[in-house]
């Protein structure tokens, strides 16, 4: 950082990837990249589930939801980030940090419960075919996206209202690229334990919930899958829900790793990487898994190209 006051500087300074100089310009190109992919695949993502009548089904909607997510996600934390790679300045105003924290805290909590949702979705498409279109009625919907919204965001307010009451002493040096709650109640001068249960008892919420809402609808699609005779009618099956398995793998896994494993100074590297990889690396990924093997986006993308094609 540069000649600035620390003494009088209100704000916090994001040490990061500090320690490793020579890495930055290599991480503010790979970084960057991602962001632009991340960008433009949600984008594609949110742009022909609403072009393509096909697509209009929950199923869609909510992949629509989680893609704007992933794109708020990752802008909360990423151009900060780039800001702070690109140059000697590593710091955050305080309000920034705030904002930061609350918006990343409130968009992770609500994808988490999303995913739960994408789930039972999944479940009723596959154990009820037949009364898919009544039990997934638009309001239905519409009620429990509002719902993993207003979860993401009273979880948010809370965790971040408390962490931001706690005393720092003048510590203002945060061993992370990102005001993230477990490394942020580490500058704290008094007893925290309060804050680490609450911190605990959220991520218990919001990501042991939806993943038990998860196991218990994939264990009754695997029940009925293994019930159909026809060996194509089970690849439609698994291929329809794999895609949604991978993400909740790769999303709630290193998200776990990171909020319930012991607080460690050795692990510090490790888990900054641990978290760029669910902040940065699998909201690009998210656009891929979904697309790649799926025959409905893959189509509508051929029919808007196609259209375009004609109109000129």
């Amino acid at each position: 950082m540069g000649q600035k006051n620390e003494s009088s500087f209100a704000g916090f300074i994001l040490l990061g990837f500090s320690d490793r100089l020579q890495l930055e310009p290599v991480l503010f190109v790979v970084l960057l990249i991602f962001y632009v992919f991340t960008l433009l695949g949600n984008t594609t993502i949110i742009a022909l589930s609403y072009l393509d009548a096909c697509l209009h089904t929950p199923m869609y909607f909510f992949l629509s939801n989680l893609s704007f997510l992933d794109m708020c996600y990752t802008t909360s934390i990423v151009p900060q980030l780039l800001f702070n790679l690109s140059g000697e300045d590593k710091s955050i105003s305080f309000g920034g940090c705030v904002v930061q924290m609350f918006i990343s805290l409130t968009l992770g909590g609500t994808e988490c419960i999303l995913l739960g949702v994408m789930a039972f979705d999944r479940c009723a498409a596959v154990c009820r075919p037949l009364h898919y279109t009544v039990i997934m009625q638009p309001r239905l919907c519409a009620l429990m996206a509002s719902a993993s919204w207003v979860s993401g965001f009273a979880n948010s307010l809370l965790q971040t209202v408390l962490v931001f009451l706690l005393p720092r002493c003048g510590r203002n040096k945060l061993a992370h690229f990102f005001c993230e709650v477990p490394s942020f109640l580490k500058l704290a001068c008094v007893d925290t334990t309060m804050n680490v249960y609450v911190t605990f008892f959220g991520s218990v919420i919001m990501l042991l919930t939806p993943i038990s809402l998860i196991m218990f609808s994939y264990g009754q699609i695997v029940r009925v899958v293994l019930r159909i005779k026809s060996t194509a009618g089970q690849r439609k099956a698994f291929v329809t829900c794999g895609s949604h398995l991978t993400v909740v793998s790769l999303f709630f896994g290193t998200a776990i790793y990171v909020y319930f494993q012991p607080s460690s100074s050795d692990s510090q590297d490790q888990d900054e990487f641990v978290s760029l990889f669910y902040t940065v690396i699998i909201p690009m990924t998210n656009p891929l898994i979904y697309t790649l093997r799926n025959r409905d986006v893959n189509g509508a993308i051929k029919k808007v190209l196609w259209k375009d094609s004609d109109s000129r």
